[in-house]
C-alpha cells in the first residue's frame, strides 16, 4: 500500500555525506547502508516534525532541515516485504558525532559525494534501493541543494 515516508540527507561542514548502516534486526533491508536517516510519520504528524523526531530518535541531534523534493517508488525485498513510498527528501547539516540508536542503526560513516558515487559504482547491492535513487537524482538535479560537493 502506498504511504508517506521521508529520507534525510545530513552533511557535515566538509561536505560529506553522513551514511547509516541498518541494524541486523530491521525487517527489510538489514544491514544495508543508506542515508542519513529514513522513516515514516506517525499519523497526523507533519513531515517536518518526523523528520526531526526520527534524527534525533536515530542520531542523537536535531538540524535544520530543507526539503528538497517527492517521488514516489516501490521496491521488493525478496519474501520478506516490501515498500510502496511517497517519498519526501530532506537535506540537514552536523558538525559533530552522531550518538546513534543502536536498534536502528549499525553503524555510521562520514564519505565524500565522491566516495559515494565510486561506492555505488563498485558494489551498490549493499545500499538501500531507495538510497541508490535519491541519491542519484540529488547528483543530477538539485545539486543547489547540497553543499560543497566534488
Amino acid at each position: 500500500m502506498l504511504h508517506r515516508a521521508f529520507s534525510l540527507f545530513i552533511f557535515n561542514p566538509d561536505g560529506q555525506l553522513l551514511l547509516q548502516q541498518r541494524a541486523a534486526e530491521k525487517r527489510l533491508w538489514p544491514d544495508y547502508w543508506s542515508n542519513s536517516c529514513c522513516s515514516h510519520p506517525r499519523q497526523g504528524e507533519s513531515l517536518e516534525v518526523a523528520v526531526q523526531r526520527r534524527c534525533e530518535q536515530e542520531l542523537g541531534f536535531r538540524t535544520p532541515l530543507r526539503f528538497v523534493y517527492k517521488f514516489e517508488y516501490s521496491a521488493q525485498f525478496g519474501d520478506l516485504g516490501s515498500e510502496h513510498e511517497l517519498c519526501s527528501v530532506f537535506v540537514g547539516s552536523y558538525d559533530g558525532d552522531p550518538v546513534v540508536n543502536t536498534t536502528e542503526v549499525q553503524a555510521v560513516r562520514w564519505m565524500s559525494p565522491r566516495d559515494v558515487d565510486a561506492a555505488l559504482a563498485a558494489d551498490g547491492d549493499e545500499f538501500t534501493p531507495w538510497f541508490k535513487l535519491e541519491w542519484q537524482r540529488l547528483r543530477s538535479e538539485f545539486t543547489e541543494a547540497l553543499p560543497l560537493t566534488d
